[in-house]
C-alpha cells in the first residue's frame, strides 16, 4: 500500500529538494573542524565578493571551499547516480532485489580502477596519457561493462532473464572481481595498496572539483537519457510479451540501459570507491511511499539518493570523530538487512522472477 497515495509528485520533489538543501548546509559544517551556519554564510559572502569580512578565518575558508564543498557535491551526485541506477535495473529486470553491486557492475568497475592504480605506468597506459583524468573512469567502465555483460549472459535463458540465476552469477563474478582486486592489492606497492584498500571501502574524502565536474557531466547526461526510457519501462512491467506488442524493442532497450547504467556507475565508482546497497534501498522506499511509475522513480531516486548519501556521510564524520568511518561500512550495515528482508518478501510472494513493487 502506498503511504503517499494522494500526494502529488511535485510535492514530494519539493520536500526532498528542501531536505537536500538543509543537509548540504549541515554537511558543510560537520567534521573535525566545526563551522557554524553564521560562519558558513560569512565565508560564502566573502568568497563570492559580496561582502568582505576581515575576521574570517582563512584556514576555515580554505577548508570550506577546497574540502567540504567538493565532498558534499560529490555525495550529492554519487547518491543520485547509484539510486537512479538501482531504479533502472529493478524496472528493467522487474525485480526489486537487483542493484549495481549484485550484478557485478561495482565490483567490475573496482577491478578496472585497481588495475589502473597498479599498472598506470606501463607503456600501454602511458600512450593513453592524453586522456588525463578520463583514463581512470574509462578503465572502471571497461571493468564494469565486462562484469555486467558476463552476469547478463549467464542469466539470460531463451531471451528472458532469470533473476535467481542472475544473483548466483553476480555472486560468482563479484567473487572473481574481488579476488582480482585483492591480487592487485597484494602485488602493489605500499602506497598503491593503501589506496586500493581505502578505496574499496568507499570514501568521499579525496573529492575535488575536477572529479565533481566529470561525474556531474556523466550523471546529468545519463539521467536525462534514462528519463526517455521511463514510459517504455512502465510498459515493460506488464511483461516482455505485452511490451513487444506495444512496439518496444526489448533487447535493444536492455542493451542501451545496461550501457547507460554501467557507464554512470563505473565513473562514480572510479572516483569514490565501492558503495553498496544504496541503489537497492532508495527505489524500494520510493515504491512503498508512492508507486512504481518510472517517470517519478527516476527523478525521485536522484533526489532521495542524494539525501540519503549526504546523511550517511554526515554520520560517518561524527560517529568516531575526529576520525572518519568509511561510508561503505555504514551502507553495508544498513543495506544488508534490507536486502535480506526483500529476499524474504520475494520468497513469500511466490512470484519468482516477477516484480511486485
Amino acid at each position: 500500500m502506498n503511504i503517499l497515495k494522494n500526494v502529488k509528485y511535485n510535492t514530494i520533489y519539493v520536500t526532498l529538494a528542501v531536505a537536500l538543501i538543509f543537509l548540504i548546509v549541515i554537511s558543510a559544517g560537520v567534521g573535525a573542524v566545526h563551522l557554524s551556519i553564521v560562519e558558513i554564510w560569512d565565508i560564502l559572502l566573502d568568497g563570492f565578493g559580496i561582502r568582505h569580512n576581515p575576521e574570517i578565518n582563512s584556514i576555515h575558508e580554505g577548508l570550506f571551499f577546497q574540502i567540504r564543498m567538493p565532498r558534499t557535491f560529490m555525495c550529492f551526485i554519487v547518491g543520485a547516480v547509484l539510486s537512479v541506477s538501482g531504479a533502472l535495473m529493478q524496472s528493467l529486470f522487474r525485480n526489486p532485489i537487483v542493484e549495481p553491486g549484485l550484478v557485478g557492475t561495482s565490483a567490475g568497475a573496482a577491478l578496472g580502477a585497481s588495475f589502473m592504480f597498479v599498472f598506470a605506468k606501463i607503456v600501454l597506459f602511458t600512450r593513453l596519457a592524453f586522456l588525463g583524468d578520463l583514463l581512470l573512469p574509462l578503465a572502471a567502465f571497461t571493468g564494469g561493462l565486462i562484469a555486467t555483460s558476463i552476469v547478463y549472459r549467464f542469466s539470460s535463458v531463451f531471451g528472458k532473464v532469470n533473476v535467481s540465476t542472475m544473483i548466483l552469477a553476480g555472486i560468482a563474478v563479484n567473487a572473481m572481481a574481488a579476488g582480482g582486486t585483492g591480487f592487485l592489492s597484494y602485488i602493489a606497492r605500499d602506497p598503491q595498496a593503501r589506496s586500493i584498500t581505502f578505496w574499496q571501502l568507499g570514501t568521499f574524502s579525496g573529492a575535488d572539483y575536477k572529479q565533481v565536474l566529470i561525474v556531474l557531466i556523466i550523471a546529468v547526461l545519463c539521467i536525462l537519457i534514462s528519463l526517455r526510457f521511463a514510459k517504455q519501462l512502465n510498459a515493460l512491467q506488464l511483461g516482455e510479451t505485452e511490451a513487444t506488442y506495444l512496439g518496444i524493442n526489448i533487447e535493444r532497450m536492455k542493451i542501451q540501459l545496461i550501457l547507460i547504467n554501467t557507464f554512470m556507475v563505473s565513473v562514480a565508482t572510479s572516483m569514490v570507491g565501492v558503495i553498496a546497497f544504496v541503489g537497492l534501498v532508495v527505489p524500494h522506499l520510493l515504491r512503498i511511499l508512492k508507486g512504481s511509475d518510472n517517470r517519478y522513480l527516476i527523478i525521485g531516486s536522484a533526489l532521495l539518493g542524494a539525501v540519503i548519501m549526504i546523511t550517511v556521510d554526515i554520520v560517518c564524520r561524527i560517529i568516531i570523530a575526529p576520525a572518519e568511518m568509511p561510508i561503505g561500512i555504514i551502507t553495508a550495515f544498513i543495506g544488508g538487512p534490507v536486502f535480506l528482508w526483500l529476499l524474504l518478501k520475494n520468497r513469500k510472494s511466490n512470484r519468482k522472477g516477477g516484480f511486485y513493487a
